[in-house]
This record gives structure tokens, C-alpha cells and sequence, in this order.
């Protein structure tokens, strides 16, 4: 049985049942799912990604996003969720579904991956705040077990340690993996009695953890740690991904090495937007979308195609507007737009015409846009 809807793009569903299930902390809860033979092939994922959840809450469908935390390796499909109301959907999700019970699942997605180097020697530092350790989870496991050569630098930030979610796993790989993953955790509503580690991961956060902790190299007496990273993962909410982003990249990573993944709609710009484009009016804009044809205005290219479109209140896709989800890409079939940063296009996706909206300025009088891709 396979469902199809659309959210940005079509999504595939299949049902599987609820192996374990287990509440981790007041507000947080796993679900781990049996993946039958026939349906190992569509749920093979990469670290990092996240599948759909298709459920009922208050007598109404929901499809949510959450990220795995196992790692391809362990040939299952494990989620780290939130509640974040006792109203919300999640705590629908968590009262109503037991072991055993099924829940319709998308298959796997997403593009907070990396490229795995089991020959290399890398150094790899993530960034991660509450929820958000869940798809760092993953990445890590894998790392660990497909690149002896990597170590790996957690900094996961918490408002108190009854808040920290999955930490006897993290500390079990911490003790497992002592030669190759240090772990710091970092609260904002608790005590600590080293004061380095209170409060919230941000760019003064950084700077005393690249001068404190990532500095003597013992692989290199002539850099520090922070001179050998080779990439750098960050997870959480809008702002602090916003800052630690433009730390890093101020303290040296490229961008093309700094990946990063939002857990709430975020509208504001990871990096700033440092071009000027020349000022279009009245430009005339087609799109299609779940087949059918739209025609509009824009009063000009001031801001980006996606927003101006929502405020005309045309239902396109959108998760993020910050270039990171991908669920407003769409190809460009006319017409000439700049495409402002992106964490989610490829290289030949944009060589094949492929936008993002929500990162989009109109530079022609006139562009026309498919949002059907699948």
C-alpha cells in the first residue's frame, strides 16, 4: 500500500508498525519502526535525513517531519520527537499510538548529509540545541563506524540536564569512542560549576570554545584543531543557527562546509544578502502547480519570488524562506532570476534550471516557473 500527497513534492508513503516506543524526557519521546523486507529498499537513507509521519490528531490528518537518529547502518528507522503543547499534534502522536499500532511513513529525505571519507583523516564539529541533536545523532554513529580516521567535536546545548535528550546514548558513544569524540554539553537555565559552560551556544560561545577547547593540536604542534575542520554541522532553531553559521564562516570554514538544519519556519536570512539588483516593476510571472496554471503581478523584485507570492495568497510550498528545506524548488522555464545563498540545490540541479523561490530575485520583466518536478 503506498499514498501519495503533495508537500512540495510528491511524498511516498507506506504503513509500518510501531516497534519501541519510549519517553525520554518530560517533553520528548522515540519511535523506533520494523521496516519489512519488501520495503528495505525505499526506506534506505542516508545520516542526517528525515522521514514523514502521516497521523491523526484531534480528528484531523497531520503530516509531520522528523529526523532520524539511527544511522544507515542499523537497518531502522528511529525518531527523536518533541511535544511542544500538550494540545499540539505531537502530544496526539505520543497518547495514541503504541507498539505495535502503524503510522504512515515518507519515505526518507532531505539534504543535511555529507559526503562519507573512511580514507580520510577529517575533523568534524557539530552544533546542536535541544531537539536538534537528533539528526547529529545520526551523523555521528555513522561517522564513527564508517571513518576511523575522523574525530568528532559535539557542543550541545540544553536550558537544564533534565531537558537533555538521549544523553546516556551520547555518553555511551562518548565512552565507546573516548579517542575520537569529545562531547561538551552547555546549559542556559542551569548552574554549572564551570562557568565555561553556561548558557547559549552562540558567536561569544564559540569564540571561547575555539580558543579554549579546539586549540592545541596534538596531530599538528604547529595549528590548533580549529585550523584542521573540515566541516561543521549545525542543528536547531533559526537564530542560533543564524549566528553560529556566520561565527564559523567568520572564523574560516567556507560556507560550502558549513551544513546546517531548522527545526521551525525561520524567514530571515542565514547570511546576508550582500548584492544590489537593478529595480523591475509590473513583472508578469506563470507558474504551474499540481497541474494547474497561475497567472500574477509583482510589483516589482524587491523581495524574493516565494514571499511576494504568499502574500498574494497562492498556496506554494514553502517550510523554511531561508534556502535550507527545498520545499519551494522549482525550475525556471523563462525569464532570468539571481538565486541567492542555498543549502539544499546541487550543482546540476541549478544547472538544470532548478530555483528556489524563497531565495529568488527577479532580474527579467517577465519568468515562468513549474513546481510539478516528481
Amino acid at each position: 500500500m503506498e499514498q501519495q500527497i503533495y508537500k512540495g513534492k510528491l511524498i511516498q508513503f507506506h504503513p509500518l508498525k510501531i516497534a519501541k516506543k519510549e519517553e525520554l524526557t518530560k517533553n520528548t519521546f522515540s519511535l523506533e519502526f520494523e521496516i519489512p523486507e519488501n520495503l528495505k529498499e525505499n526506506f534506505k537513507f542516508e545520516a542526517g535525513q528525515f522521514v514523514s509521519v502521516k497521523f491523526q490528531s484531534h480528528g484531523e490528518e497531520v503530516i509531520n517531519d522528523y529526523s532520524m537518529t539511527s544511522a544507515p547502518y542499523e537497518g531502522k528507522i528511529s525518531l527523536g520527537i518533541k511535544v511542544n503543547s500538550f494540545e499540539g499534534a505531537t502530544s496526539q502522536l505520543f497518547q495514541h499510538y503504541h507498539v505495535g499500532d502503524e503510522l504512515l511513513i515518507g519515505e526518507p529525505a532531505g539534504r543535511f548529509t555529507i559526503v562519507s571519507k573512511p580514507s580520510e583523516f577529517r575533523t568534524i564539529v557539530a552544533f546542536a540545541a535541544g531537539i536538534g541533536i537528533t539528526p547529529i545523532l545520526s551523523h555521528f554513529k555513522n561517522i564513527l563506524h564508517n571513518e576511523p580516521r575522523t574525530r568528532l567535536f559535539l557542543f550541545f546545548g540544553n536550558k537544564s540536564s533534565d531537558e537533555l535528550i538521549f544523553r546516556e546514548q551520547l555518553d555511551h558513544l562518548a565512552r565507546t569512542w573516548g579517542d575520537r569524540l569529545q562531547i561538551f554539553y552547555f546549559f542556559s537555565q542551569e548552574k554549572t560549576t564551570d562557568q565555561f559552560f553556561y548558557g547559549r551556544l552562540d558567536e561569544k560561545k564559540l569564540n571561547l570554545i575555539i580558543n579554549q577547547i579546539l586549540h592545541l593540536d596534538d596531530t599538528d604542534e604547529e595549528s590548533t584543531i580549529w585550523d584542521a575542520v573540515d566541516e561543521v554541522l549545525i542543528c536547531g532553531k533559526g537564530e542560533m543557527i543564524k549566528t553560529l553559521a556566520n561565527a564559523c564562516y567568520h572564523h574560516g570554514i567556507p560556507k560550502k562546509n558549513i551544513h546546517f538544519e531548522l527545526f521551525e519556519e525561520y524567514n530571515d536570512d542565514i547570511y546576508p544578502v550582500e548584492k544590489e539588483f537593478p529595480l523591475i516593476e509590473n513583472i508578469d510571472v506563470e507558474f504551474t502547480m499540481l497541474g494547474q496554471k497561475y497567472t500574477t503581478q509583482l510589483p516589482d523584485n524587491k523581495d524574493r519570488i516565494l514571499q511576494q507570492l504568499l502574500i498574494q495568497k497562492f498556496p506554494v510550498p514553502y517550510s523554511c524562506k531561508s534556502g535550507i528545506c527545498g520545499s519551494c524548488e522549482c525550475s525556471l522555464e523563462e525569464g532570468e532570476v539571481e538565486l541567492l545563498e542555498n543549502e539544499y540545490l546541487t550543482e546540476k540541479e541549478e544547472a538544470q534550471g532548478h530555483i528556489l523561490a524563497c531565495m529568488s530575485i527577479v532580474k527579467s520583466k517577465k519568468i515562468k516557473l513549474n513546481f510539478d518536478l516528481s
